[in-house]
């Protein structure tokens, strides 16, 4: 019998895999860019400003007007989603909300797709830090969008 007993190796951990996404990293990074300018509007302080923003001190820029060009931006990217993607897309919003984790995700996604309907992008406009919520979710991804920034702004 050989003196010397062999300890077989302990087993690895068992890992679970990163789930897949069914929106691209890239359209959930437009979005995200495009919410932070949504949420830097300012309430509007000069209802009847002229036609030129610079006689006004570029003041409207910044106003959160109802014919809004981002607003309208942020509804057709969003509309022009499909259901996995809204569905994807509202699951990482509540993900980077806190409301669950992503060893939970598909519990999270199942519940998006409960809720979904054709009220996403208000759903999701009316979503104080909707940037944030959704840069957090992809971020336990792995997903970063400081390469997307890079590369489009």
């Amino acid at each position: 019998m050989n003196a010397q007993s062999t300890v077989p190796p302990a087993p690895e951990p068992a890992r679970t895999e990163t789930p897949i996404l069914a929106i691209s990293s890239e359209k959930v990074s437009y979005i995200i860019i495009k919410a932070r300018e949504f949420d830097a509007k300012d309430v509007v302080t000069d209802p009847d400003s002229s036609s030129n923003a610079s006689d006004d001190a570029m003041l409207s820029v910044l106003e959160d007007h109802s014919d809004d060009p981002v607003i309208a931006e942020l509804r057709a990217a969003i509309g022009s989603l499909n259901v996995d993607e809204q569905v994807d897309l509202v699951a990482l919003a509540w993900l980077g909300r806190g409301d669950s984790n992503l060893d939970e995700w598909n519990d999270l996604r199942d519940e998006a797709a409960r809720a979904h309907n054709s009220r996403t992008a208000s759903y999701l406009l009316g979503m104080p830090l909707l940037s944030d919520f959704l840069e957090e979710g992809l971020s336990q991804f792995g997903v970063s969008i400081e390469e997307f920034e890079t590369s489009h702004l």
